[in-house]
């Protein structure tokens, strides 16, 4: 029997999808779960020790230059038509605006030269899976007076009304697109290209969340999903950045929350499956066999009822009831109590998803996950921001 490893993270590497693989593939499927940037690590310098990376578009840039995967031709994927165009050409409609930062169009398709691109060709760096619109949450019944959701910003989490009782993630990367759209937000600064800002652009960035530290305005930054439930079950935070498997768990725990639909725009992620460089023969031809599996619409609906969308979402509908898909995709109420991915109830009757519909949710993005150039730059500049937190704040 084959054996097939893939690295990645706890985000999309469930067990009961690798217990229904090897049932439906007849292989042997190893899942190496790490963290985000462990995994990225592996994934760059240890090709040989994994046969697909589960992964998100803005490591792409990463793991393209680093040749530690190789491109996937799409002749081998039968759905691939099925895939709409959010990934292949940055947006659902037309008319959506085109995020900023690492929009998946740009860095999808193998060009002729080597170099990845918009340009259409037969063979991708990744197959684009799942993906998802995030913001922040924050406790209703806890709102400053002069605040309503009608008009929901950013530049909330940086507002001195919330002093004391916001918590940040503490990944670079992605938290400082968070602090730079509430930074924008709140009018304290503006930016030329938030996806990508130049080095004059992350000083000014890290000198107002400096000076926010100093003055305690962030009681903590979390690193992961467990640490920010916590924190948003505690009675000291209010408002945080957060990710969707968070929002379930919240959900789970009777916390009444609310998930921001900010009227600049969410930060979106798209994620999905590259294949190692290392691959071949047999191995290969199981690993596309994964590939193929993923599109087939049970994964996508198991994804569903973790809060996230899959690239085919129409082949999902058929593994999805009808409440289900109305709920999750159509931004309609919840016509009966829903069950999350690991069977247990998760949405009551009534229940209607922030910020609506699927192609409501997917075409109001105002950065994508990012790689900045000076992301170097940007990763000590961030650790300047955590560090005055430490001196400043007994808190932390």
């Amino acid at each position: 029997m084959i054996t097939l490893r893939v690295l990645g993270t706890s985000v999309t590497l469930l067990e009961c999808l690798r217990v229904r693989a090897e049932q439906e593939l007849g292989i042997h499927l190893v899942y190496q779960v790490h963290d985000v940037e462990q995994a990225q690590r592996i994934a760059v310098m240890q090709p040989d020790s994994y046969d697909l990376y589960d992964q998100w578009f803005h490591n792409v840039d990463f793991v393209w230059p680093a040749r530690a995967i190789q491109p996937i031709d799409t002749r081998r994927i039968a759905l691939w038509h099925e895939i709409n165009d959010l990934p292949k050409r940055g947006r659902l409609c037309a008319n959506d605006r085109l995020g900023s930062g690492s929009v998946p169009s740009e860095r999808l398709f193998v060009q002729h030269d080597g170099s990845l691109g918009s340009t259409v060709t037969e063979r991708i760096s990744m197959l684009p899976l799942t993906h998802n619109a995030d913001s922040f949450a924050y406790r209703p019944e806890r709102l400053p007076e002069g605040f309503c959701h009608g008009n929901e910003s950013w530049g909330w989490l940086l507002d001195p009304a919330w002093r004391a009782r916001t918590a940040l993630q503490s990944d670079a990367a992605i938290g400082a697109l968070d602090a730079a759209l509430a930074v924008q937000g709140a009018g304290l600064a503006r930016f030329k290209d938030i996806g990508n800002m130049s080095i004059e652009e992350i000083d000014v960035l890290a000198d107002i969340l400096v000076r926010k530290q100093k003055e305690g305005h962030f009681a903590a930054f979390w690193s992961d999903d467990e640490e920010a439930a916590q924190l948003m079950l505690s009675p000291n935070i209010d408002i945080q950045s957060l990710w969707s498997p968070t929002l379930m768990r919240l959900h789970r725990a009777g916390v009444k929350y609310r998930l921001a639909v900010p009227r600049e725009g969410y930060r979106a992620w798209f994620g999905g499956l590259s294949l190692s460089r290392h691959a071949q023969g047999s191995v290969l031809d199981a690993a596309y066999a994964y590939l193929n599996w993923w599109l087939s619409g049970w994964p996508g609906a198991v994804m569903a009822r973790q809060g996230y969308y899959i690239g085919n979402p129409a082949r999902s509908r058929d593994h999805l009831s009808s409440a289900e898909w109305d709920y999750w995709y159509a931004g309609q109420p919840a016509r009966e109590e829903l069950l999350g991915s690991d069977g247990l109830p998760l949405i009551d009757i009534g229940d209607v998803r922030d910020g609506g519909s699927y192609e409501q949710r997917m075409g109001h993005i105002a950065v994508w996950n990012s790689v900045m150039d000076e992301h170097n730059y940007l990763v000590r500049r961030w650790g300047d921001i955590l560090r005055a937190g430490v001196k400043n704040s007994p808190r932390r």
